[in-house]
Parts: C-alpha cells; sequence; structure tokens
C-alpha cells in the first residue's frame, strides 16, 4: 500500500475544485481501496501519543471565521478499534492513549479525505503528535508503521511543508517568498535523493528553514511519510506550489507498486 503527504492548506479546499482537490480525488482513485486509513494531522497535537479508538469517530471542526457550509460538513467514515490497537502494539513500548472519547476527525484529516475517498466509507484512525518530542522522534516513528503498509492500510499525514500565517498575503495571486520557494524546493530534493537527515535536523538548514517552520506542528506529519520511504518505493509528487506566498500545498505518495520516478 502507498503512503501519502497531503499539503492540506485552507479548510476552504473541503467545499472547493481546484487543482489539488482534483489531484487528491486522481489519488485516490488510482490505488487499491484501503483496509483503513491511518490519519497524522497538524491539528492532533498532545504531550504523549494518542489514537482515536471510537467507532464511530465524530468530524470535528476546529478552525474559527469560516462560512457555515463548512461547519455543516460532516465526514461520516467509520473509525477502527482493531487498527488502534495494532498501533499500539508497533510502538510498544512507548505508552501509546486510546482515545475512546475527546478526539475524532479534525479538518486536517477530513478537509482531504473527502476528496480522496469521497464515498466516507474507509474506516480512519488518527494518530496524535506529541509535541514534547524531537523531529528524529516522529522521523523513527513513521519508519516503525511501515508493516501497516503490508497489511493494506493507508498511512496519510496532513499538513503543509511551509506553514508561515504571520507573513502570509491574503491578496490573490500572491508571489511566493523566496525563503519559502526555496525551503519547499529543498524539501523535495532530499526526497529525491532519500537523504532525509537534512529533514530531520530542519534547524541546521538556516533562515529559510526557520522562516518555514515557524509552526513545526504542520512540518512533522511530512517526517511520518519520508520515514516510510524505502530504497523500493518510487516518488510521485501529487501537487506543488506556494499560497499566500507562504504556505506549501506539496504533497507527494511513495509506492511500491511503482518503479517509475516522478
Amino acid at each position: 500500500m502507498p503512503a501519502v503527504f497531503l499539503g492540506h492548506g485552507s479548510p476552504m479546499n473541503a467545499l472547493g475544485a481546484n487543482r489539488y482537490t482534483a489531484a487528491w480525488r486522481e489519488f485516490g482513485a488510482s490505488i487499491p481501496r484501503p483496509a483503513a486509513v491511518l490519519a497524522v494531522s497538524a491539528h492532533w497535537t498532545t504531550r504523549g501519543i494518542g489514537v482515536t479508538a471510537m467507532d464511530h469517530p465524530p468530524t470535528i471542526h476546529d478552525f474559527g471565521g469560516f462560512p457555515k457550509e463548512l461547519f455543516a460538513v460532516q465526514y461520516p467514515a467509520p473509525g477502527s478499534p482493531q487498527l488502534a490497537a495494532r498501533v499500539r502494539e508497533l510502538l510498544a513500548p512507548l505508552e501509546v492513549g486510546l482515545d475512546r472519547s475527546s478526539w475524532g476527525l479534525d479538518h486536517g484529516t477530513w478537509s482531504v479525505l473527502l476528496h480522496v475517498f469521497p464515498q466516507h466509507d474507509v474506516p480512519v484512525v488518527q494518530l496524535s503528535l506529541d509535541m514534547t518530542q524531537p523531529a528524529e522522534f516522529h522521523y523513527e516513528l513513521g519508519a516503525r508503521l511501515s508493516p501497516l503498509r503490508d497489511e493494506g492500510v493507508l498511512i496519510v499525514g496532513s499538513g503543509n511543508v511551509v506553514h508561515n500565517l504571520r507573513t502570509a498575503r491574503w491578496g490573490a495571486n500572491a508571489a511566493a517568498y523566496d525563503w519559502a520557494a526555496g525551503f519547499n524546493a529543498t524539501f523535495r530534493q532530499q526526497l529525491e535523493k532519500r537523504d532525509h537527515a537534512p529533514l530531520i535536523a530542519y534547524d541546521q538548514l538556516g533562515e529559510p528553514a526557520r522562516l518555514s517552520i515557524n509552526s513545526a506542528e504542520h512540518y512533522l506529519p511530512a517526517l511520518y511519510i519520508a520515514g516510510l520511504q524505502s530504497d523500493q518505493d518510487a516518488l510521485s509528487f501529487l501537487t506543488d506550489g506556494i499560497e499566500l506566498a507562504s504556505i506549501s500545498m506539496l504533497s507527494f505518495a511513495i509506492d511500491s507498486r511503482n518503479k517509475r520516478m516522478a
């Protein structure tokens, strides 16, 4: 089963039809139907590791200031307590809490999955981001989840490689900052070379990295997918582009079924 990182951008992509949402739909239609999805979203940050373990996770509208139509969106995918237990097993001896009531599917997950699997018939489990841990921890966690790919689970990271709302230019067609475009290109190049060490030690990459990752929770889900990349995996880029001058829409997939590098 492939694994994928989706640059989710604005929650409004849930309602829109654009080149990003079209690519996510095309990706969903191109892969075998997974047994389940394990999602790592930028929007569930915790102290310690949690995993949703309810049969029917609620749709969480974890944002404000958007049109009422967005708050009406529901993504009633089933959960999978069985997958949650399997994640806990794979990450042992780390302590993983089974969340049966406090979370659900946040917009980092449902705003992209409603395009990838619009029938919401694939079970979805979310894994939280333990923000007390360094980047290397998250990368290694991704690698430890690799057996799930052979078990038919689609692992999805959702965030943004470049995410700096403080510097956003809100006008239409705003040109990307040089630092945003530069760091985005560096990330792509390191994936293509399968050299992930600089991506883990991103704080050593200077001012472009500092400005691009001022909100680390949006970057860390990409490290989970990078951690899953093997020598047998082909790499493809589903979408790219910088929105609002400082938000990367880079999405990429790794897949051992397709040996051609895109």
